[in-house]
């Protein structure tokens, strides 16, 4: 396997490749700004911020790739531009420099084969750990400041946060880091050594570099007007004055990395023809959507439970029962009062399409029907229902699943445990005197405290865990095919990250813990045995002095669930 350092060296080479490559449109164009300019002092007065612009970023980007020689002839063309003295003699001297330029890149171009030998020697190790496959809600985030002890409360909360988080002190290193290793998210000083805005420099030759913009938010000493253009030209998303708040930087980080609901919606298309069943699912299929087709009003209604669709696409007319009396049946079923359901016809009476409808149906669409405007009906009424199942699913306050969805998802898990003899934890979690926190504080720091822990274990949990909030203060998670001792090890080392995190209300800063209770199945064989046992052991860790947990390991005798 290759090392972190080959594999920078190779991903470096290949950028520097692709620069070379670029070097001469790239001058080119230039080239003809610069002729373009001396046309008038209009001209000029236009062109002159693309220019600078130019040798300013050729400057930058030569130099981060290790190619000196062109990053100085750069520097050169960006003095010129601002020299008064040389204005009365610049023609002159900036094409004899343009043509040192095109010397340069036609040298390039004949070595580019052996580009690396113009290269940076620095590079970055990172740990073994950071390539481990584990939680893909843990981000991996990369912190470049060059003061130390500006950001030490920082990357400590980004750890407790479950996140990796690396430090760099210069933007080179930091650089080649990005080059070895593409981080989820960045946090960025502005100003360097370098120069006074060298940090969202360093981002915009990145970002043109691998032709992405990475997620970047701005950390700074000061707020003028130059430090937060340059953060929003090398497109950052945030900008924050130092001394900061972890838990601000924490929420923008969360909001910068939420990762976009891609599950694909799901069709479910009926119409007894085949030949037109196929074709309407073929087109939702090319807009990426999954479509189960049903060629019978009773087959459809068969495998709604099953396919659990998204929205439904029924045909209008249909031999044994038309679409307005499959809707209404549908309708009949609590669970799918609210399921979208489009009509395709080829009615074109629209009073007909009207009484149609009168069933509860979403809308109406002629046959043949125009491709763009099918996959932009479903697209619009589905995206809608998974909107509202998410508002009548989830916690409105945290995110996470509230106490019925909980009870439902665990109830589901163990039923299939029980066909697959797998084995599952549960822990159930207590913010410590959570009403002295809204009293001494007040409700706001209350539900600051609440949902940090509820992102605390959004990014400390797998995806497939169940993570809900069970009401107020209290949370549950159902840990998926882990044994009670690694439950007790993850649930333990949150325990001991919450409590180091700091919070705050106005001027005052606090710290908070929580008590937690574990209990495993199949030892405790019911949802409710389950629930039971761990609140038990969460009751007496409350008892025996809070900020600990404790573990159920009590069986429960299999025909009491």
């Amino acid at each position: 396997m290759p090392s972190h350092a080959q594999t920078l060296h190779d991903k470096l080479n290949e950028l520097r490749l692709r620069f070379v490559e670029q070097l001469p449109e790239r001058l080119q164009a230039i080239t003809q700004q610069w002729q373009q300019s001396q046309a008038s002092c209009e001209a000029r007065a236009r062109l002159a911020p693309d220019l600078h612009r130019f040798f300013h970023s050729l400057k930058g980007t030569g130099r981060s790739l290790g190619f000196e020689r062109l990053a100085a002839l750069a520097e050169q063309g960006e003095k010129l531009l601002t020299s008064t003295s040389a204005q009365a003699h610049i023609a002159p001297m900036m094409d004899t420099l343009l043509g040192k330029l095109r010397q340069e890149q036609a040298n390039l171009l004949k070595q580019k084969n052996q580009a690396t030998t113009h290269g940076s020697s620095a590079t970055v190790e990172l740990p073994a750990t950071a390539l481990r496959a584990g939680n893909h809600r843990q981000r991996l985030i990369y912190l470049c400041d060059d003061e130390p002890e500006q950001v030490s409360q920082l990357l400590h909360h980004l750890r407790c946060f479950g996140h990796e988080a690396y430090h760099f002190e210069d933007t080179q290193t930091f650089f080649n880091a990005v080059l070895t290793r593409r981080p989820d998210a960045i946090i960025m000083d502005v100003q360097f050594p370098q120069g006074k805005t060298a940090g969202p420099e360093t981002l915009a030759s990145l970002n043109k570099l691998t032709g992405e913009r990475l997620p970047a938010i701005v950390l700074s000493s000061s707020g003028d007007f130059g430090s937060r253009l340059s953060a929003v030209r090398a497109g950052c998303s945030g900008y924050f004055i130092k001394p900061v708040k972890p838990l601000e930087i924490m929420l923008a980080l969360d909001k910068l990395t939420a990762e976009p609901d891609d599950e694909p919606l799901r069709v479910l298309v009926v119409d007894d023809e085949p030949e037109a069943a196929g074709y309407h699912a073929a087109l939702l299929e090319r807009a990426g959507m999954i479509t189960q087709q049903a060629h019978s009003p009773a087959q459809a209604f068969v495998t709604l439970e099953r396919f659990n669709p998204d929205l439904m696409l029924v045909d209008m007319y249909m031999p044994v029962c038309s679409g307005e009396e499959l809707a209404t049946i549908v309708r009949q079923q609590p669970e799918y009062v609210g399921l979208p359901i489009i009509y395709l016809s080829g009615e074109t009476d629209s009073q007909k399409q009207l009484t149609a409808m009168n069933a509860g149906v979403e809308g109406f669409i002629t046959k043949p029907v125009i491709p763009d405007d099918l996959v932009a009906a479903v697209t619009l009424r589905a995206e809608r229902l998974r909107h509202l199942r998410a508002l009548m699913t989830q916690d409105s306050m945290t995110g996470l699943y509230n106490h019925s969805t909980t009870t439902d998802l665990i109830n589901r898990t163990l039923a299939q445990a029980y066909r697959d003899d797998t084995h599952h934890a549960m822990a159930m979690l207590d913010i410590d005197h959570f009403k002295d926190i809204n009293d001494t504080y007040g409700h706001l720091a209350g539900d600051q405290v609440i949902i940090t822990l509820a992102h605390m274990l959004k990014t400390r949990f797998r995806t497939s865990d169940i993570i809900g909030r069970y009401g107020g203060e209290e949370f549950v998670i159902l840990m998926k095919n882990v044994t009670l001792d690694i439950a007790t090890r993850l649930i333990e080392r949150l325990r001991q990250d919450f409590e180091q995190v700091d919070f705050h209300a106005g001027d005052a800063r606090f710290n908070c813990t929580f008590s937690a209770g574990i209990s495993d199945f199949p030892r405790h064989p019911s949802t409710e045995t389950l629930r039971v046992s761990a609140d038990q052991a969460l009751y007496r860790a409350k008892s025996q002095g809070r900020n600990q947990l404790v573990i159920n390991t009590e069986a429960d005798a299999l025909d009491d669930q």
